[in-house]
């Protein structure tokens, strides 16, 4: 197993208890390269989150808290008239720093949602025709209140899909929350020591990208996506994007576990948590359920060891 990753799981443990799975989960987006939606109730951690696993990897991070009137400029940044030098100089955006805590981002406008989407994607964002660079790494935790809560709106498939992973952090259990209550005068995050800097971060991001994936794998995948599609409650499957974002979040997996190459098993253990988000079901339908009888449908390669 990665010496530092475990490291890193420890110090985040020491402030956030009981969701070592949620927590490996995280940093397995992040390693990928990708982005986390949390969906939970407020006051469960999620702003603690994000200011620990910045200070663990020596990483600026920003909160936006939105709102209704929330503007998409907010996001992204925009131009301001500088009257001593007579130009326009950029006011920068929210967007511009490593880990970007998006809280409720379902109670904004939908141009404001889409307003992440090309940072999300193309790690920049346009302001006034002009494109900036976004600074690297750039990772987005958003939150969103459960749906059907007072003042949300779904969002959009197209908005969801940028999410490599959404997760629930849920209630703590009875001792985290009683250590909690001991410890609430104390800013818990003061004792988060960084063990790697963002240049090594940076570096384990590339060897996560050179991971190989026999052909074997990625037949593997396919079948399961295209179950998704083929699925008769389901409306709409997983995209290729998704796809994608299942093979990158297995290879992250594989470097975490110690592994050059991605096994069946990295797929099956990263199915739900990259998917679930990803398929529109029936209204009586709950999409963890299909995604678990479509692992049990589908068959892994007969070639490779699971766990070895």
């Amino acid at each position: 197993m990665h010496k530092e990753s475990q490291e890193i799981l420890q110090q985040l443990q020491q402030v956030i208890h009981g969701k070592e799975a949620v927590l490996q989960s995280v940093w397995l987006t992040f390693l990928a390269g990708g982005h986390v939606l949390l969906e939970d109730l407020p006051g469960v951690g999620k702003t603690t989150l994000a200011k620990a696993f910045s200070q663990v990897i020596s990483l600026e991070e920003k909160r936006v808290q939105l709102t209704p009137d929330t503007v998409a400029s907010d996001i992204t940044g925009f131009m301001l008239y500088n009257q001593q030098q007579g130009s326009f100089t950029l006011k920068k955006g929210v967007v511009m720093t490593n880990i970007l805590l998006a809280d409720e981002l379902n109670r904004t406008s939908s141009r404001t949602q889409a307003a992440l989407l090309e940072a999300m994607q193309e790690k920049q964002v346009t302001v006034d025709d002009t494109t900036y660079t976004l600074p690297v790494p750039f990772h987005v935790i958003a939150t969103q209140n459960p749906s059907g809560s007072r003042g949300t709106q779904p969002l959009p498939l197209a908005q969801l899909d940028r999410f490599m992973t959404r997760l629930s952090m849920g209630y703590p259990s009875t001792e985290a929350q009683i250590m909690m209550l001991k410890n609430h005068h104390h800013a818990m995050t003061k004792y988060i020591q960084a063990v790697a800097t963002k240049e090594q971060f940076i570096e384990w991001q590339q060897e996560v990208n050179n991971i190989s994936i026999s052909d074997a794998i990625f037949a593997y995948v396919t079948a399961l996506t295209e179950a998704t599609r083929a699925h008769t409650n389901v409306q709409f499957g997983i995209s290729p994007r998704g796809a994608l974002a299942l093979c990158q979040y297995a290879r992250a997996r594989a470097f975490y576990f110690g592994r050059s190459f991605v096994i069946p098993e990295d797929i099956i253990e990263s199915f739900i948590d990259v998917c679930n988000h990803r398929i529109v079901a029936g209204a009586q339908q709950q999409t963890v359920s299909i995604l678990q009888d479509i692992l049990q449908q589908v068959p892994s390669p007969d070639n490779m060891l699971i766990g070895k």
